[in-house]
């Protein structure tokens, strides 16, 4: 367990340093569940996490008022632990698991809420639609079929580099679909309205280019 009072002085410091609208998500996918309830008594109430088993554990064991963000690679098999509760998806990578989600929220009698994950980092380990793929796959229109999800916005992660220009580049081309695609596909609705983009290293040049989600474990928890 971490120091108390560092991660809450974490916490108030961070938040100090985020414009109004932007939300801080806490990733304690590495951290006990009394760090996170530390986190929880400074005033956090949304946590990343990127393993559907240890995240529906995590959610039996601590305050019921949390909102839970699946951060991490999310395979078929493993939304069902998730499906009840989850407040947000970001990894959504394909239509086959966007329809996978939509089962599940049938089976949920819930709309689950997702992002759609674009690739745009150099490295090629890390998951997600190629800007292109993913404006052929809303213009192709299935997606329109599933009442039981809803598309809020884009997810994105920065190559890791210290190549500050690098990272400006890449969050600039995500800033610019995001708005391409709310134009083309989602006008006309208010909650098309997030990109969660932006970690601890990176997350000051992701607010500059419209992020509303930064998500941040090491610049809470680890001293």
């Amino acid at each position: 367990m971490k120091d108390n009072n560092y991660i809450a002085e974490r916490i108030k410091e961070l938040r100090a340093t985020l414009p109004a609208g932007v939300t801080l998500i806490a990733v304690s996918k590495y951290h006990t569940a009394e760090d996170i309830e530390t986190a929880y008594d400074a005033g956090q109430r949304d946590f990343g996490e990127s393993k559907a088993q240890d995240l529906k554990t995590k959610h039996q064991q601590l305050p019921d008022d949390i909102r839970w963000h699946f951060i991490g690679h999310l395979q078929s098999n493993k939304i069902k632990y998730i499906a009840p509760f989850i407040h947000l998806i970001h990894s959504i990578d394909s239509l086959r698991l966007l329809q996978e989600v939509n089962r599940y929220g049938i089976k949920e009698n819930r709309r689950i809420a997702c992002l759609l994950q674009i690739h745009i980092a150099a490295e090629e380990t890390k998951f997600g639609f190629t800007p292109l793929e993913c404006m052929t796959m809303l213009e192709e229109g299935s997606w329109r079929d599933l009442y039981n999800i809803e598309i809020r916005g884009l997810m994105c992660m920065a190559s890791n580099t210290d190549d500050r220009e690098q990272i400006t580049k890449e969050f600039a081309t995500v800033e610019k679909l995001f708005k391409e695609i709310k134009e083309r596909f989602f006008k006309n609705e208010e909650s098309f309205s997030v990109l969660s983009a932006g970690m601890s290293d990176d997350y000051p040049i992701a607010i500059e280019h419209g992020s509303t989600h930064v998500r941040i474990g090491s610049g809470i928890f680890v001293e």
